[in-house]
């Protein structure tokens, strides 16, 4: 590889559990979560030049992503996320962006702000020293709640607040992830601006509740994936996207007629996953999925080491 050149792999999302929590003032939700790093990734190459940004994205491996529909200026989070970074590097650099795009996008696994990450921890890597970590971790939370997840070593946190107060938890193993995306975008403002907030006295509590000591017990996958800990497995958003879009009840239903473990919408959706226990019944399902859909992903999880 050409020196000032790097590789980088941006891994999509997929949230075990997800409550709403309350409206703050300023627009934005508090919110607990679940989120688990998975293997279907975008692949990034930042090269250095001179001065200036440039982002070109082309279709992935996979064929799913159309490379048309994915901005390549400033409207992209991966483009923003050099332009913050040099920002508070505090000079002009300059980084070429190559975007191999195969995660779905507003497909709700997180997928631009996963590029956005990857982007920031490739330039720090690129210009060692010229951004503290405490001050990536700043850009980060500044461009999106989900970035610090993806910008953290970590394969799977429980976050609290926006989603960007994180406490490491165990990765999902012993098992794989069927992914079903129905083929047609989410966006996730409509989604959070048609969540009405209608639990108990509180109009602005809805959830079970969380904390992060419970999460050893409902996340040993590999020991058990059954009783208790699979009831712990929810999205609140789920109702609001599946009203309008009836596939994802249905492909929910058939993951779970498939065996799946668990079956749930991640984030704002539409994407639906399931996780299987039994690696052929795994493999019957994508393939069962696949004769009436073009985005299925077989998966597992997911772990990169530290920035």
């Amino acid at each position: 590889m050409a020196v000032g050149t790097l590789e980088l792999l941006a891994p999509a999302k997929i949230n075990l559990f997800l409550s709403i929590k309350g409206k703050r003032r300023d627009g934005y939700h508090e919110l607990e979560t679940v989120m688990q790093k998975i293997d279907l990734v975008d692949r990034l190459t930042l090269r250095k030049i001179d001065r200036g940004i440039s982002l070109h994205c082309t279709q992935g491996k996979n064929g799913v992503v159309k490379a048309e529909r994915v901005p390549e200026d400033e409207t992209n989070l991966a483009y923003r996320a050099a332009g913050a970074f040099f920002s508070e590097a505090g000079f002009e650099g300059g980084v070429e962006i190559f975007l191999e795009k195969n995660i779905p996008v507003a497909a709700g696994l997180g997928g631009g702000s996963s590029d956005a990450a990857a982007v920031i921890r490739g330039l720090n890597s690129l210009f060692p020293g010229a951004v503290s970590r405490e001050r990536l971790l700043k850009i980060a939370g500044n461009l999106g709640a989900d970035i610090p997840f993806f910008l953290d070593e970590s394969p799977a946190a429980f976050a609290c607040g926006i989603g960007d107060v994180l406490h490491p938890i165990k990765s999902l193993t012993g098992c794989c992830i069927v992914l079903v995306n129905p083929g047609f975008p989410v966006s996730t403002k409509w989604v959070y601006d048609n969540f009405a907030l209608t639990s108990g006295d509180n109009p602005y509590t809805l959830g079970a509740g969380f904390s992060p000591k419970d999460l050893d017990c409902c996340l040993d996958m590999a020991a058990d994936l059954a009783g208790h800990a699979v009831q712990q497995f929810f999205n609140d958003l789920e109702r609001v996207t599946q009203e309008k879009y009836s596939e994802i009840g249905q492909c929910k239903q058939q993951l779970l007629k498939d065996c799946a473990e668990v079956a749930l919408m991640s984030g704002s959706g539409p994407t639906i996953f399931g996780i299987f226990s039994d690696l052929q019944k795994a493999r019957e399902s994508f393939a069962g999925f696949k004769k009436k859909y073009s985005d299925v992903f077989f998966c597992r999880s997911f772990a990169f080491t530290s920035f």
